[in-house]
């Protein structure tokens, strides 16, 4: 489906950014404002409301307002699947390693033999 992303594209452009990640690393702590976020980059509100919506449409995190304080916090659930993807992929390249790994000890013990 060409024009439709699949989950993971997104989260990993979201965290493709220093910024995005930098946000991800302290909502790892809690819940926080958009203010308390916001508060160490030196940009413009509106830029790093941007990086939040990249983060919210990633679901990578999710955010609710109560009165004029908008709060986010981690979505795990996306976490959890990056974790599953990564965790696949490195059990694929271990097994791919080792399978080169046979190969090789067998050519070499081939080579001695001769």
């Amino acid at each position: 489906m060409p024009n439709q992303a699949h989950p993971l594209d997104k989260i990993f452009h979201a965290l493709a950014d220093p910024t995005r990640r930098s946000v991800m690393e302290r909502l790892s702590t809690g819940p926080a404002s958009v203010g308390e976020l916001a508060r160490p980059f030196a940009m413009a509100l509106p830029s790093f409301l941007q990086h939040l919506k990249v983060l919210e449409e990633s679901g990578l995190l999710r955010s609710h307002k109560v009165g004029r304080v908008r709060t986010c916090q981690i979505e795990p659930q996306a976490l959890a699947m990056t974790e599953r993807w990564l965790a696949e992929q490195r059990t694929l390249w271990e097994r791919r390693l080792d399978q080169l790994d046979d190969y090789l000890i067998n050519l070499s013990n081939k080579e001695r033999e001769e």
